[in-house]
């Protein structure tokens, strides 16, 4: 990789997701909005799946992993961008790519603990007289371990990729937090191996993932079909119902963001899809589940429940 005698910022400026003054304080408070719907809802469910022993299972400790993801993904990228909504919004070198190195790892090991779920949903409904014995919990434990690792591995080489050129093409980010794409267009060297290894690999990596989850949901589709029972099928597919919906959320935006060249036109796409990715789809999986969970409904109806009863005692 060609380098070229530059002189490296000592910082980064982020943009606005607009430059539209009444946009951004707009803006600004639906994030908050969203931000604490978000801590609240996911700090809920992780809450609940340690307290109540009826949740003690693989598909709420895995939900429970979810819900701890989705709260550090968007407290790596949130904070920040809701600075920007009213000041000039500067994160030194170093803050940048530890940002970078966060949000990447949190993204993708979210990645892999919904492909992770997928594969739970498939054996708890073609397979539910075996399911206690095929997806114990020492299997999540050394699953989750196993997509944090690989996530760490691969989020360390982007990193470290990006922080080893030389930037002098300008000091702002058009972006509002330190993605690699809009970072790595700032240096003055030869970028397109880092271009080349980031599609790659995200690529692979995303396709593998997303292959695995479709190849779940065509054997569960073909058990559904095999149910003759109406009542049968719906039960089985309510099952299943909310993680399909955040499979569409998460890798719906993920394939807009990273799966493509980095140009000026797509820029301004990314970070539409970047703000969906990280503010409002960690907010609206806690609700999908809640929605749609009976067992997680029921652990909040007893949580009430207790509060008002301590509340008369008091």
């Amino acid at each position: 990789m060609e380098r070229l005698n530059c002189s490296s910022p000592t910082f980064f400026i982020l943009l606005p997701i607009t430059n539209l003054i009444w946009l951004q304080k707009l803006l600004f408070f639906l994030v908050v909005f969203f931000y604490l719907l978000n801590i609240m809802g996911n700090l809920t469910i992780f809450s609940l799946v340690i307290k109540d022993l009826n949740l003690h299972s693989p598909m709420y400790f895995l939900l429970a992993s979810l819900s701890f993801v989705d709260m550090c993904i968007s407290s790596a990228t949130v904070p920040k961008m809701m600075v920007g909504f009213w000041v000039q919004n500067i994160i030194s070198l170093k803050g940048c790519f530890t940002q970078m190195f966060f949000f990447h790892a949190f993204g993708c090991t979210e990645g892999v603990i919904i492909a992770v779920m997928g594969f739970d949903r498939y054996i708890a409904i073609c397979y539910p007289l075996r399911y206690v014995t095929i997806v114990r919990k020492t299997t999540c434990i050394q699953l989750v371990f196993g997509s944090w690792s690989v996530c760490l591995i691969i989020t360390s080489m982007h990193v470290v990729m990006s922080s080893t050129l030389p930037f002098c093409n300008g000091y702002i980010v058009k972006h509002f937090f330190c993605d690699i794409k809009p970072v790595i267009k700032l240096a003055c060297a030869d970028t397109h191996i880092n271009e080349v290894i980031l599609a790659a690999v995200t690529g692979i990596f995303s396709t593998f993932a997303f292959a695995m989850l479709m190849l779940s949901y065509c054997f569960i589709m073909k058990h559904l079909m095999k149910i003759r029972s109406s009542d049968g099928r719906s039960k089985a597919f309510s099952t299943c119902s909310s993680h399909f919906i955040i499979v569409i959320l998460y890798y719906g935006t993920a394939i807009c963001i990273y799966l493509g060249p980095a140009s000026e036109n797509t820029m301004e796409k990314d970070r539409v899809a970047a703000m969906i990715f990280t503010v409002i789809t960690p907010a609206l999986n806690p609700i999908i589940y809640t929605l749609r969970n009976k067992e997680i409904r029921g652990s909040i109806k007893k949580l009430v429940l207790r509060s008002n009863v301590w509340r008369v005692k008091i």
